[in-house]
């Protein structure tokens, strides 16, 4: 069996420990052994049933890198130095102070990560709104599943990402996956559809033949921007072929009529006119799904990443709800949530507009509830602020922040219109990234702190089934290394909060977690860390209700808007917001690659997989490539409005022809998110990372060094 390493002795006294994969939200289960070496973690219903891809088997490699950051370091004459922790706090809080005085709290900004504990994410939002009084606080997570979350919030009146338990899928005869490439982006997850793959029941939708499409007994290729009109046709389809599930849609649901006034105008032909996608596929979609026994629609970010994202999930929830697919027992809709705690990270108060336990903070009652937890008066909590994309363009202008802290998150190569966000960050007064190592971020910043590793700390997190996990300390850290939580509690006292407030201890911050959460959407007052180290497995909502043991399927008797009936959306197709044009006549979509990981600080830095895919690329088909003058090997530049992108090309014969595809994990002018596009859905402020406009040509000489 093959194993990572770390050089690093672990503590004396522990041994092997049970713990879980720091990447995706599968958060797979492996085992950690003193001397850093990762193995499979096997156990009954595991996420991970029994496996881990490339990316967990290489996570331990990074604890021993050279490349950890261990002393803070301070911005000293253009350079960053090693420094104390005592003169790097002295200098954050001082600074906060100064800039609080002059311009009031909310020229402080704090920026999450959704790869934060659930202890992280919740006393980061505490920290925000307590101990620094801003509004103006957001994390990445924006940018992954808050399409999914407004829309399923919309349709069901809760969010979680899979509202079942992910081995519910393994009985499953049919699976439409929307915008989704697990084979690549969580490997582990197709045991659960082999079901589905071997009974010629899954469908893929996706612009690109990507390995998880050539599984598929069904690929649906849309053009970029399209995904809502596909769904629409898929469902007129389904209503017009005498599928639809009457009672179901009488009994359970409202808002059905409405929406086929919509879909009604959407033939399968006329879909097949603006999405490429044939009529005939069309009709065999809905037939798979309806006639199979248990069926599933599931969307990630390829649905969610649009201006129109929260409108396009709601398409594909119409669909599933005229099947009468949710809220049924082996049957439903779902969101494969991306990030490691993309679940958790936005159930307890680092989002603009929420509390924890996914509380509104603009809801008295929720104000009242956690102040009173807090200790604070309600009045005393700010309003909602910016969302993730908006904070990042608003930094170092006259309106905006003039100070930001980063915990968890690398924007720099991350967020759309990078080049612009990397401008902002140079305008800040102060810029503070905590971080394991020198990310593109971490190298702007004017103070850097050396945080703990996932297997040098114990903390809970979420993942995309909506199960609390205890994911357990195995290795001591480096010496001068601190956890985001002692961060955040010495700033905290520095700024003049009392040090009780914030405590450092993970489990005492779980306990409050508890008291703040009790009550609300997502109530994790039942879970304890003792329930979780016993092996329980505990989905929320878990009411403090003695014996209550979590709520792993949601909806079988009725869905949470106040008369328990799920709503259809009215939903319409728009197109993407920049479509191709005569200037830049191509769609660049942009996604993950089966050895990197977000915006590639961690897995870059692994020797393995940077061997692997040691640079970015650009697919296009063979022909578009010719036209541009361009063949396979060759550096090309892919132009947008925005800025360019410098590539290597690969020549895919499967590709659209009006279609390249960029990677996005790799730094400098191989950032794909230097062409994305900013365009922001009005509801759930997402970025439309998923097509813009651009044209292909060689890369001059300069542009390729």
């Amino acid at each position: 069996m093959r194993a990572a390493t770390s050089t690093r002795p672990a503590d004396a006294a522990v041994g092997a420990v049970d713990t879980h994969c720091p990447y995706c939200a599968l958060q797979c289960g492996m085992t950690l052994s003193p001397a850093g070496r990762a193995s499979v973690r096997i156990r009954p219903r595991d996420p991970s049933a029994g496996g881990l891809c490339q990316k967990g088997w290489t996570a331990a490699a990074l604890l021993g890198s050279p490349a950890r950051l261990t002393t803070p370091l301070v911005r000293d004459g253009g350079t960053l130095r090693p420094a104390s922790w005592d003169e790097a706090l002295g200098l954050v809080a001082r600074r906060i102070k100064e800039i609080t005085a002059e311009r009031g709290p909310d020229a402080v900004a704090v920026f999450g990560g959704g790869g934060l504990t659930n202890e992280k994410a919740y006393l980061l939002g505490k920290f925000a709104r307590v101990a620094l009084g801003t509004s103006q606080v957001d994390y990445n997570g924006r940018f992954c599943m808050s399409s999914a979350a407004a829309a399923a919030h919309r349709a069901f009146g809760l969010d979680r990402g899979l509202p079942f338990p992910l081995a519910d899928l393994e009985g499953a005869d049919a699976v439409l996956l929307a915008g989704a490439n697990p084979a690549e982006t969580m490997p582990p997850f197709l045991s659960h559809l082999r079901r589905a793959t071997d009974a010629g029941g899954l469908i893929v939708v996706d612009p690109r033949r990507t390995p998880t499409a050539e599984r598929a007994a069904l690929h649906l290729a849309p053009a970029p921007g399209t995904d809502l009109a596909l769904a629409l046709g898929i469902l007129h389809a389904a209503v017009a072929d005498g599928r639809l599930d009457h009672a179901y849609v009488a009994d359970r649901t409202t808002g059905f009529e409405e929406a086929w006034r919509v879909a009604a105008a959407w033939w399968p032909e006329r879909v097949e006119r603006v999405t490429g996608v044939a009529a005939a596929d069309q009709r065999r979609a809905a037939a798979i799904l309806s006639e199979a026994a248990s069926a599933y629609v599931l969307t990630a970010r390829g649905a969610e990443q649009h201006a129109t994202g929260v409108d396009t999930v709601g398409a594909w929830i119409n669909l599933a709800l005229a099947l009468g697919l949710p809220g049924r027992p082996g049957s439903g809709w779902g969101c494969l949530t991306g990030q490691g705690n993309g679940q958790g990270g936005r159930e307890h108060g680092q989002k603009a507009d929420q509390l924890p336990g996914y509380r509104r903070i603009d809801d008295p009652a929720a104000r009242a509830h956690v102040a009173r937890v807090w200790g604070v008066e309600p009045s005393a909590l700010p309003g909602p602020g910016r969302s993730a994309f908006e904070l990042l363009d608003a930094l170092g202008t006259s309106g905006g922040p003039s100070a930001l802290l980063v915990f968890g998150s690398n924007p720099v190569v991350s967020a759309p219109h990078s080049a612009r966000v990397a401008d902002r960050l140079a305008a800040l007064d102060l810029l503070v990234v905590a971080d394991i190592v020198l990310s593109e971020t971490a190298r702007a910043a004017d103070v850097v702190l050396p945080i703990t590793q996932w297997a040098e700390e114990d903390g809970t997190l979420t993942n995309l089934e909506g199960r609390v996990l205890l994911r357990r300390r195995a290795l001591a850290p480096p010496p001068g290394v601190r956890t985001d939580l002692e961060v955040l509690h010495d700033l905290a006292v520095r700024l003049g909060q009392p040090p009780e407030r914030f405590p450092s201890d993970p489990e005492t911050v779980f306990t409050e977690l508890r008291a703040a959460s009790e009550g609300g959407p997502a109530d994790y007052s039942g879970v304890t860390w003792d329930r979780l180290r016993a092996g329980e497995r505990l989905h929320w909502p878990v009411p403090r209700t003695p014996g209550h043991q979590g709520t792993p399927r949601l909806f079988l008797d009725r869905f949470a808007h106040p008369d328990g009936r799920a709503r259809f959306a009215a939903v319409d197709h728009r197109g993407p917001a920049e479509p191709p044009d005569e200037e830049y006549p191509l769609y660049a979509i942009t996604g993950r690659v089966l050895q990197h990981y977000q915006s590639g600080a961690q897995t870059r830095r692994v020797e393995e997989l940077r061997t692997a895919v040691p640079e970015a690329y650009v697919e296009v088909h063979p022909d578009t490539a010719r036209r541009a003058g361009l063949c396979d090997g060759a550096t090309a530049a892919v132009a947008g409005r925005r800025g360019r992108v410098i590539a290597t090309v690969r020549c895919v014969p499967s590709m659209r022809p009006d279609v390249v595809f960029l990677p996005f994990h790799f730094p400098g002018a191989q950032r794909a998110n230097l062409v994305t596009n900013p365009a922001l859905d009005p509801v759930s402020r997402m970025p439309e990372f998923k097509v813009c406009a651009v044209r292909l040509s060689p890369a001059g000489e300069r542009e390729a060094q």
